[in-house]
Parts: structure tokens; sequence; C-alpha cells
């Protein structure tokens, strides 16, 4: 799938390009809204997680000429880990300044710990971007399944249906749910294992 929304190193470097429209598109819609989920995460109101996230694509628009992608410092995703780290920090900061909420210290003292340690916040972090393959993941084996298989799996694993009420539904075996929902749970880990390994590369 050359087409993968996950972030390449061609695409890291058709960002220093301001104009390229379909890149920089391509980069906001696979990465904000894990930007967005992972900022709200820390309590923030939409209205400000908006803005932080925003400020972050701004940012990273600057920068991008500058990154040197190297898979030994952790690439690019962690690279906007500390930009969206820093941003938090000093809307946290600003806000302790004008009227401090235990919150708001808690925050601070999360995002002043060492970037390269595994907290609370680096684990929130894997688990967004996670989320954000999976998601990926789930619409590119949704486009590739069979129709009927792809209920069966939805029913069951995503709905939490029993594989009885899904049979009756979709006009299939009960063993066929089984069967149906095994090859797509098969099929989705093969796909986020398949945009891990693309990541890294």
């Amino acid at each position: 799938m050359s087409d993968s929304p996950v972030t390449r190193a061609t695409l890291l470097l058709r960002l220093r390009d301001a104009n390229d429209h379909e890149a920089w598109s391509d980069f906001l819609r696979d990465y904000g809204p894990m930007l967005y989920r992972f900022v709200r995460s820390r309590g923030l109101q939409d209205a400000d997680a908006a803005d932080i996230v925003q400020d972050v694509f701004r940012r990273v628009g600057s920068a991008i000429g500058r990154l040197e992608y190297d898979k030994q410092k952790g690439g690019f995703r962690s690279w906007l880990f500390t930009i969206t780290r820093n941003r938090l920090y000093t809307y946290f900061e600003k806000r302790k300044k004008a009227g401090p909420t235990g919150n708001d210290t808690a925050q601070l003292e999360l995002l002043s710990q060492a970037a390269d340690g595994r907290n609370e916040l680096s684990e929130q972090w894997e688990l967004e971007h996670l989320r954000s393959l999976a998601a990926i993941a789930m619409k590119t084996v949704e486009e590739n399944s069979d129709p009927k298989t792809w209920s069966a799996f939805r029913i069951t694993a995503v709905e939490g249906r029993s594989a009885a009420e899904a049979a009756e539904e979709l006009s299939m075996s009960t063993g066929a749910i089984y069967v149906a929902k095994s090859r797509v749970t098969a099929r989705l880990r093969a796909e986020i294992e398949r945009l891990e390994k693309e990541e890294e590369s």
C-alpha cells in the first residue's frame, strides 16, 4: 500500500515543500486526530486543545526543514512528541501564573519529566499512536474484505454482540461468524505490523 497514511521518510521530505498541499493534507488527516486526543487527555477544553494542535502544526511547518530523520533518536514521532509536550508545558505554565489549579501543577510536573523516560505521558502518546494505526488498519482491511465477512467482525468484535445475533442478522452459521471474525482479526494484526514496519523504515 504505497499510499499508506502513516508518515514515512518520503512524506517528511515532501512536507519541507510548503506548497505540497497533498502531503500536508495527508499529514493533517493522519496526525490531527491523534494529537487532538492526546492534548484533550491532559484535561484541556475543546477550544484550547484545538489551539494547541494548530500551534504544533505551525511549529512542525516552520521546523520540518531542519529535521534530520534519525531512527536511532526515535525518529519523527519522537520529535513530534517533544514539540507537543513543550506546547502543553507552556500552556499549563501560563495557566499556573494566572491562578493555578491542582491539575495545572500535576500536569506541569508530568510534562517536566525526561522525554526519553517511560511515564504516563509517553505511554499515553504511544497509546494514541497505536489507536491511529488501528484506525488506519481497520479502514484498509474493511476496503479489502468481503462485506459480509467485515459485518460479522464488526457486529461481534466492535459492537460486542453475540455470534448468534450476527449469524441471524447476516444469514450465516455461527461457525462462519467465528471464522470471519478470526480472519479479519488476523488481517488487522498483520496490517498494523506492516504499518509499524513501514513507519520505522
